[in-house]
């Protein structure tokens, strides 16, 4: 879609994570975000969060940023570790970001995301011009059955009556596919001539099929290991028990590492896990900057991908967009429902095992290990099946969907 003349379309995004939150949904927020104002004309507000990460208390509370105006809502910056953290945070953060629209000027359209769940009711108030559009990340209260030290019935039961509400009050919903597309539908009374799909995406200009032996993996020490990599956020919604199983199946082949990049809630209990049972082939590294993924990913054999059973639908992962960027083949331990899954049978770009299944994970693992040719032909393919997800084309259909509820 070209550049828009005239007066630009008018539109702010509610969501606690954006820029410098290095989470997937922030940092894909941030992309289009600054794609819609400098490729498609609009004009963009941001009504975001601080970061719970550390060092980044002395942002400005309103700036602009490659042409997006930031507006940095007050609230708590507790650790999400604990849920009495997250909590308030969730709630500090509502509160905050619903005054700032309060005191916007009136937009052509807001968007709310799902960070928190209850941010839509901010973007509604805010009043927009031309209506609210549900961009559903995930879909509550299935998610919030992830967190292991909080069930409440009564939480549930709200987040269940919110997600209707939204759905049905919102001008139009986006999704992630087309299981979850329909999770909204058959369980939430969405309205399917609301829905539009677009995946969430990879920059596939910086991220693309590079060396196994680069700077990356040279300093730490990956050039001669079969590496198969988990990068991303560790945490709730993914079955990484499994994984720390299949390694301990692993241990008699000391040339095959599981290597994970990122942080997140259960990063702690697996390092745990992985010293208590004394595995050698294991390792953890941070996160690394964004201009350093196409070799973070370049240095591995095959990566992974997972989904706890029961989510299929209500979370999309997006950390398979970046693998498939890269040119790499994956193992992806996710039910058949999910939208990893049809697109792997589709591309034949992975392999798929059964969710918890460690013998399953382990074998598929040995046997990329051991097929060179496979792997390769896989990476090939994941590639080619990268461009219908690349970072232009969803963008551009944001802009279109955007313009369509604006009227223009």
């Amino acid at each position: 879609m070209a550049a828009r003349t005239g007066a630009p379309i008018r539109v702010c995004y509610f969501n606690r994570s954006y820029w410098p939150d290095t989470g997937a949904t922030g940092q894909l927020l941030t992309e289009l975000a600054e794609d819609l104002v400098s490729t498609h004309g609009f004009e963009v507000t941001v009504i975001t969060g601080y970061p719970t990460t550390t060092g980044d208390a002395a942002l400005a509370a309103r700036e602009t940023r490659n042409g997006v105006r930031i507006i940095r809502a007050r609230g708590t910056r507790l650790s999400p570790r604990q849920f009495s953290g997250r909590a308030l945070n969730y709630v500090t953060y509502f509160s905050s970001a619903w005054w700032a629209g309060l005191r916007l000027p009136q937009q052509d359209v807001t968007v709310a995301l799902t960070d928190p769940p209850i941010i839509g009711l901010a973007a509604l108030a805010a009043r927009p011009r031309h209506g609210m559009v549900f961009y559903c990340q995930d879909i509550f209260p299935e998610v919030a059955g992830l967190l292991q030290d909080f069930h409440s019935p009564v939480i549930n039961a709200l987040l269940e009556r919110l997600n209707r509400f939204l759905v049905r009050r919102a001008a139009r919903i986006i999704t992630l596919g087309d299981t979850m597309s329909s999770r909204l539908v058959t369980g939430k009374g969405a309205d399917p001539s609301k829905i539009t799909v677009i995946s969430n995406w990879a920059d596939t200009s910086a991220i693309t099929p590079s060396p196994k032996h680069n700077h990356f993996a040279a300093a730490h020490g990956l050039d001669a290991k079969f590496v198969v990599l988990h990068a991303g956020n560790i945490g709730l919604s993914q079955n990484l028990d499994v994984v720390i199983d299949a390694a301990a199946l692993l241990a008699s082949r000391p040339d095959i590492l599981i290597l994970f990049i990122g942080d997140g809630n259960r990063k702690a209990s697996l390092e745990a896990a992985v010293a208590a049972r004394g595995l050698t082939n294991v390792r953890f590294l941070p996160f690394q900057p964004r201009d350093q993924l196409r070799w973070t990913y370049a240095s591995s054999d095959v990566c992974l991908v997972s989904l706890k059973p029961g989510l299929a639908g209500y979370i999309v992962p997006s950390k398979l967009y970046p693998i498939l960027a890269a040119g790499r083949p994956y193992i992806a331990a996710v039910e058949s429902l999910t939208e990893v899954a049809a697109l792997t049978e589709r591309h034949r770009c992975g392999v798929i095992v059964e969710p918890g299944d460690a013998a399953q994970l382990a074998d598929a693992i040995i046997r990329l290990s051991d097929q060179r040719e496979e792997r390769d032909a896989m990476g090939s393919r994941a590639r080619a099946a990268s461009e219908l997800f690349g970072r232009e084309r969803q963008v551009a259909a944001h802009a279109q969907l955007l313009a369509q509820v604006a009227g223009q």
